[in-house]
C-alpha cells in the first residue's frame, strides 16, 4: 500500500510541479491583471472606500444581523478569514524564503495586490447568483455563479468535486498534522491525545452546522490575528536596526538573477516569482473560489459591499500579516545560516515552522517559540473549521436531491480527517490537496472572466448610488 501511495505521490507531484503549478499562477495573475484594468484599478482607486466599509463599520449594527438560516455579514468575513490565515503566514511563508529568496517577499506583494480586484470580483458574483436552501439559508459559490450566470452545468459540478477533495487535505488533515506536531514538539503532548481531543473539538462545532462555525470563529479570528500581529511587532521592535536591510534585500532580490550569497547556485527571478506568488496566492485565496462560498452565506443584499470584504481579507492576510511574519525572519541569524544550507545542499535542516519559531526565539527568548505555537494551533484550527463548510456546501450542490443526508456524509467523513491527520505521514495527501487548488482555480477563473461585466456593472451601479466617481463604460 505505501509503495501504490508513493507511486501516486511521485506522478501527481511531476504533474503538479512542473505543469499545474505553473499554470495556475500564470492564470491567476493574468486574471488578476485584466480585472484590474476593466475597473480601472479598483483596488487602489477606492482602497479608502473599502477601509471605511470594512474596518470603519465593524461597530455597524447590520454587520452584526443577520437573516434566518443566514450570518451576519462580519461572520461570514471571520469564516472566509477562518480559511484564509493558516499555517500558510508562518509555515508556508519561512519555506518560501528559504526555497526563493528574500525577493519572493516582493511577488507575494504584487499577487496580493492583483489578488485585491480577483476575490472582490468572485464574491460579488457569490453573493448575485446565490440561491436558498430548503431551510431558507443562502448557499453559493462558484459552482453557483458558474452555474447561473454562464449555463455551464459541467464545470460547476467540476468545480465542486475537486473543492469537495481538497477540503479534506489542504484545509482539514495537513492542518491538523501541523497542531499535533507542534502540540508534541513545543508542549510534549502525545500525538494521538491532540488527535482525539482536536475531533471532539471540531466534531461539536462543524456538526452544529454554519450558524455555529461562524460564531466560533466570529470570535476566534480577531482574536489569533491580533495576537500573531503583536507578538510581530514586539519581535520587530527589537530589530529595528535590521528592518531597513530586511526591506532593501526584497527589493533587490526581486529582480536579481544572482545569488544572494554570491553562489552559483543562488535564488534567481523565477525562483523568487514562483515562491513568492504561489505564497500570496495560498496566503489570501484569491481566485481559487473558496472564500465566495462562505461571503454567499451573508444576509447583506449588496453584492458590492460584500465584495469589499474580499478585498480587506487579502490586505490583512498577505499585505500585514504575511509581511510581519517575513520581517521577523528575513531580520534573524536563523535565516541566513537555513538559506545558505538550501544554496549549498539544495535542503535545509531549519525550515517552515521551525524557521519561524528560531526567528520569534532570537527576538523573544524564551517566549518567541511558544507564541509561534499558539498561533500556529489558533490558524489551523480556524482554517478547518472554515473549510468545513467550503466541503458541505459543494456536498450539497453536487447531491441536490438528498442535500441533508450528503451534508451529514460529508461532516463525519470531515471530522475522521482530522483525526487521521494528526496520525499519518501526509506528503500524499498534501500533494494531492495542491493538485485539486489548482483544479479548483481553473473553473473559477473562467467563471470570472466570463461574468466580468456583470461585476462591472453591479461596481459601476453601487458607485453611483453612492455619489461616488464610477467606472467608465
Amino acid at each position: 500500500m505505501d509503495l501504490i501511495l508513493d507511486k501516486i505521490g511521485e506522478i501527481n507531484s511531476f504533474i503538479y510541479d512542473n505543469f499545474l503549478s505553473i499554470a495556475m499562477l500564470v492564470l491567476l495573475i493574468a486574471t488578476g491583471l485584466f480585472l484590474s484594468v476593466k475597473t480601472r484599478f479598483l483596488q487602489f482607486r477606492k482602497f479608502g472606500y473599502t477601509i471605511k466599509n470594512t474596518l470603519g463599520s465593524l461597530f455597524s449594527k447590520n454587520q452584526h444581523e443577520s437573516d434566518k438560516g443566514s450570518v451576519t455579514p462580519f461572520q461570514a468575513v471571520t469564516t472566509a478569514l477562518a480559511g484564509t490565515i493558516g499555517t500558510g503566514s508562518i509555515a508556508g511563508l519561512a519555506t518560501a524564503l528559504v526555497s526563493g529568496g528574500p525577493g519572493a517577499v516582493f511577488w507575494m506583494w504584487i499577487s496580493a495586490l492583483l489578488g485585491m480586484v480577483t476575490k472582490y470580483s468572485e464574491i460579488v458574483l457569490s453573493i448575485k447568483y446565490r440561491e436558498k436552501n430548503e431551510k431558507g439559508a443562502y448557499v453559493g459559490g462558484p459552482m453557483y455563479y458558474i452555474k447561473n450566470g454562464l449555463g455551464m452545468k459541467w464545470l460547476a459540478a467540476l468545480f465542486a468535486v475537486f473543492a469537495m477533495i481538497a477540503c479534506l487535505g489542504t484545509g482539514n488533515a495537513t492542518q491538523s498534522n501541523s497542531i499535533a506536531d507542534v502540540m508534541n514538539k513545543t508542549f510534549e503532548v502525545p500525538v494521538l491525545l491532540t488527535g482525539l481531543v482536536l475531533t471532539l473539538i471540531v466534531g461539536a462545532v462543524i456538526l452544529g452546522g454554519v450558524k455555529r462555525i461562524a460564531s466560533v470563529n466570529e470570535k476566534l479570528v480577531p482574536f489569533m490575528a491580533a495576537f500573531f500581529i503583536i507578538s510581530a511587532v514586539a519581535a520587530l521592535i527589537l530589530r529595528l536596526d535590521r528592518i531597513p536591510e530586511a526591506f532593501a534585500l526584497i527589493f533587490k532580490e526581486a529582480f536579481n538573477f544572482k545569488s544572494a550569497f554570491g553562489g552559483v547556485l543562488g535564488y534567481g527571478v523565477i525562483s523568487a516569482m514562483r515562491m513568492g506568488i504561489g505564497r500570496g496566492v495560498f496566503s489570501n485565496e484569491a481566485g481559487l473560489g473558496s472564500a465566495p462560498i462562505a461571503h454567499a452565506a451573508s444576509s447583506t443584499k449588496d453584492p458590492v459591499k460584500q465584495g469589499l470584504w474580499g478585498m480587506f481579507e487579502v490586505f490583512i492576510t498577505t499585505i500585514v500579516i504575511c509581511t510581519f511574519s517575513a520581517l521577523v525572519v528575513l531580520t534573524s541569524d536563523a535565516y541566513f545560516v537555513s538559506s545558505s544550507e538550501f544554496l549549498a545542499t539544495g535542503s535545509a535542516a531549519i525550515n517552515g515552522a521551525s524557521l519561524s519559531s528560531a526567528a520569534f526565539n532570537e527576538a523573544l527568548p524564551g517566549i518567541g517559540s511558544i507564541g509561534v505555537a499558539i498561533s500556529t494551533i489558533f490558524f489551523s484550527l480556524s482554517t478547518i473549521l472554515g473549510w468545513a463548510y467550503y466541503g458541505e456546501v459543494c456536498a450539497g450542490y453536487l447531491f441536490k436531491k438528498h442535500r441533508n443526508a450528503a451534508v451529514w456524509v460529508y461532516r463525519i467523513v470531515y471530522v475522521a480527517f482530522v483525526f487521521i491527520g494528526t496520525t499519518v505521514n501526509l506528503q500524499v495527501i498534501w500533494g494531492i490537496a495542491d493538485t485539486m487548488n489548482a483544479l479548483m482555480a481553473v473553473p473559477n477563473l473562467i467563471g470570472i472572466i466570463g461574468l466580468y461585466k456583470v461585476v462591472k456593472s453591479l461596481t459601476k451601479e453601487h458607485f453611483e448610488k453612492k455619489n461616488i466617481p464610477s467606472i467608465k463604460e
